[in-house]
């Protein structure tokens, strides 16, 4: 099957732009980074978003909408000359701002005037969007900072691959830890695990060089390359060889 030349070796970088402020020390319990996005595309472009628990709030075209975590990924269609400004809010602290289980939003965009009300940032820059997160900054919530930290440590350590580990290691039994991502992260504990691990892949597959894929799989827990390949494909949306051409 033939692939479009704009999505081989990096090629991406001559027709988008990416940049990524971090917020404003007052707003870092909250939000992880904005994202900034421009590019220029003659003819359409079918962009391969992958997923991370994590909610979004996005401003394009005028519009705001709050992207609740992706189960898998996505394609996105990026034409002409345009771009987006979005604020990733660390994993189980956009909670507090819901006010409901974040399960709820999962794999939904809703239009953040149901969230925020009918004011919205105006310009959309990083000042404004800033004023526009403190006007609404909810009471804080002990729980999302402590699920935010056990998504860092899942982030930070490789050999976590099992969840009732994950759960031992947060004093916690599997099926508490389950319903604190449920209602924090809007999405299950082993989704997480999976979807870390084979962050590692992509990493390595960014840096360049020869992949070993029966010894990696079995470094991220796997019981075989077959296994491996599968999950890797449900996340992503093709197989670990095809998606290393991107690089």
């Amino acid at each position: 099957m033939s692939r479009d030349p704009r999505e081989l070796r990096s090629a991406w970088t001559t027709y988008q732009r990416h940049a990524y402020p971090q917020p404003s020390p007052d707003l870092a319990a909250y939000v992880q980074r904005y994202w900034i996005v421009t590019w220029d595309y003659a003819e359409p472009y079918r962009q391969l978003i992958v997923p991370y628990p994590v909610v979004h709030l996005t401003f394009l075209e005028g519009r705001a909408t709050v992207n609740g975590v992706c189960s898998k990924h996505q394609v996105k269609v990026l034409k002409g000359c345009s771009g987006v400004f979005g604020v990733e809010f660390r994993p189980g602290c956009f909670r507090p701002f819901l006010d409901a289980a974040v399960s709820t939003i999962t794999d939904r965009v809703i239009d953040a005037r149901e969230v925020f009300g009918p004011w919205l940032p105006d310009p959309v820059d990083v000042p404004s969007v800033e004023a526009f997160l403190r006007a609404h900054l909810p009471e804080p919530d002990p729980r999302a900072q402590e699920v935010a930290d056990i998504v860092v440590r899942v982030a930070a350590k490789p050999e976590i691959t099992r969840v009732d580990e994950l759960a031992r290691s947060s004093g916690l039994s599997v099926r508490q830890l389950q319903r604190l991502f449920a209602e924090y992260v809007g999405i299950g504990p082993k989704w997480v695990i999976r979807r870390y691990r084979l962050h590692e892949v992509t990493e390595r597959l960014a840096a360049g060089g020869e992949v070993d894929w029966a010894d990696l799989a079995c470094q991220l827990g796997y019981a075989d390359q077959a296994h491996f390949t599968r999950d890797f494909k449900s996340m992503f949306g093709e197989s670990p060889a095809r998606y290393a051409e991107r690089y």
